[in-house]
């Protein structure tokens, strides 16, 4: 791997980055990997106990192993001398390869989080033999010398990017290996359906038994249905890592933005008496049982008095179409409206919907009954009429009951099952169902009695894409895509 960005990291060099975030904090990291770690701390620090401790050990004279040692960082002749101005007291830990992060020995140097300090400190071990890490370069050479398969280097950005509990969750089950444990079964069928009809091919005079197409095709099935079930969790899984997109719509006047308020928790949309206060969409991301939601408070719909409530209108109709769920408010306290019919009529018909039925505080004109009367009059006999719920936005009862109906409509697969696997990554997903896609042809391969050759054509087309998940067979672009989304010092 010699060209382009790959080719710029050269694996004998030593790299070394600031591992913290940009910014002013209590504690400053740099991170040191590659051969010369030991040797390029050695010549920045000097141990507090012993000044200038040095020996011809190729490691840190003065700093054990899996230890953390307090240090001194002295200005640029500070080492040499002992008598240079102390900038900061550090502390350091040492990891000697390849039990490591990166497999490479590795020096951490935590020192204050001063930007000045941090600077300083990466500038004099450039100076001193280092090289900038590029981003997710710790990363990419943990998983070069087999520290991590791919799936989990993949797992070490979803736990940065991490916005929820939940998400780091589950992105720290991938980081053990959940990914590659999932298809550990199946691709093993796959490497033992390959043998045996390699075995039948090369030693076919030696009278090794020939499996019978019958045989391969219900072999092809299992591992067809057990790779089709898991590119299917993609589904569920992109919105766990990427959250949800929520649209509030109703005619005006309903309480879209008093509901929008209390299902953020805090006061975010303008809530007055007078319609069509809303004109634009507001947007704000929450977090309900781990799960990030975007929701888009949109201007109530009607007929349009002017150009700018008129677009407004279309942004909400818009916004209600591209979202994951759409929340229909109506008012409780009033019969249904032309608007309201139009718009269960519209929104229905889009099979991701969930009726909100506010302002129960007051006398009540709508009824579960009648909604669901309502609603099946405007859906085809087998389609099942959306979840209604009844809550007060202005005393903010109901919202508890709303939240977990959010997330069962949303995502039902989660509903009861917060243990389950997911794809997360759509690279991983779209290297799943190419294998399917392989299997299928071998499957229709088997059913054509075509020779055994053939066939086996198809099942090193499915093995592949699965080892590129895991890592075992890839390419420089896949590298390339993976760890340049990274941070620098990761």
């Amino acid at each position: 791997m010699r060209c382009g960005r790959m080719g710029r990291m050269n694996p004998e060099d030593t790299i070394a980055a600031i591992a913290t975030p940009a910014g002013r904090g209590g504690i400053g990291v740099v991170r040191i990997s590659g051969s010369a770690a030991a040797l390029i701390a050695r010549r920045l620090l000097r141990s507090r106990k012993t000044p200038g401790q040095i020996d011809a050990d190729p490691g840190m004279a003065f700093i054990e192993s899996w230890r953390v040692h307090l240090a001194e960082l002295a200005d640029e002749n500070g080492q040499a001398d002992e008598k240079g101005q102390v900038i900061d007291r550090v502390l350091v830990s040492f990891f000697p390869g390849p039990r490591s992060y990166t497999g490479e020995d590795v020096v951490e140097i935590s020192c204050h989080g001063s930007p000045v300090v941090l600077r300083y400190l990466l500038e004099r071990c450039l100076a001193t033999g280092a090289r900038l890490a590029e981003p997710g370069e710790f990363t990419l050479r943990a998983f070069l010398n087999g520290r991590m398969d791919l799936s989990q280097a993949e797992a070490v950005r979803d736990l940065i990017e991490a916005q929820t509990l939940y998400q780091a969750k589950i992105a720290a089950q991938q980081m053990d290996g959940a990914v590659s444990n999932w298809l550990a079964p199946c691709k093993k069928e796959l490497v033992d359906l390959i043998a045996a009809l390699e075995a039948g091919i090369d030693f076919a005079e030696d009278d090794v038994g020939v499996l019978s197409q019958a045989l391969i095709g219900a072999r092809l099935d299992s591992m067809a249905q057990q790779l089709h079930r898991i590119a299917g969790s993609f589904r569920i899984g992109k919105m766990i890592h990427q959250g949800l997109m929520l649209a509030i719509v109703g005619r005006p006047n309903v309480g879209k933005s008093s509901l929008f308020n209390c299902l953020l928790e805090r006061d975010r949309a303008i809530v007055t008496a007078t319609p069509g206060t809303t004109r634009d969409l507001v947007s704000e991301t929450a977090e309900v049982e781990g799960i990030p939601l975007r929701f888009v408070d949109t201007a109530g719909i009607r007929e349009a008095f002017d150009e700018a409530e008129a677009i407004g209108v279309r942004k909400s109709m818009e916004a209600a179409a591209e979202s994951d769920l759409t929340l229909l408010v109506l008012d409780g306290s009033a019969d249904l409206a032309t608007e309201d019919r139009n718009l269960l009529a519209k929104l229905a018909a889009l099979d991701k919907l969930l009726v909100v039925v506010n302002k129960c505080d007051l006398p009540a004109r709508l009824t579960k009954q009648g909604l669901d009367a309502e609603l099946r009059g405007g859906l085809n006999a087998e389609s099942k009429p959306p979840p209604v719920l009844f809550v007060c936005a202005l005393r903010r009862e109901g919202i508890g009951p709303l939240r977990r109906a959010i997330l069962e409509a949303a995502l039902p697969a989660l509903s009861g099952n917060r243990e389950a696997q997911f794809l997360t990554n759509i690279r991983q997903e779209r290297l799943v169902s190419e294998a399917v896609g392989a299997l299928a042809a071998a499957r229709s391969a088997a059913e054509n009695n075509l020779p055994h050759e053939m066939l086996l054509l198809d099942l090193y087309g499915a093995l592949r894409p699965l080892n590129a998940i895991t890592g075992e067979t890839t390419v420089e672009d896949i590298l390339t895509q993976i760890f340049s989304t990274f941070c620098i010092g990761k």
